[in-house]
């Protein structure tokens, strides 16, 4: 549970890129094996993780 001091716009932007993050995945296992689709999507997975552990790491309390 997020603290009281997280602001509705760090929860819509965490909760968009959870929603980023599983559309990828998806994207990623639905493509073939060294495809260049599964590399852009893995590359996008990987990117969207950084930006949600950033915003993570910067909530009060930090959620690591």
């Amino acid at each position: 549970m997020p603290s009281s001091d997280t602001t509705r716009e760090e929860l819509t932007t965490r909760e968009e890129l959870l929603r980023q993050h599983a559309a990828a995945r998806r994207r990623r296992d639905a493509a073939p094996l060294g495809s260049e689709e599964y590399r852009q999507a893995a590359a996008e997975v990987g990117r969207i993780e950084v930006e949600i552990a950033r915003l993570e790491r910067a909530m009060d309390p930090p959620r690591v």
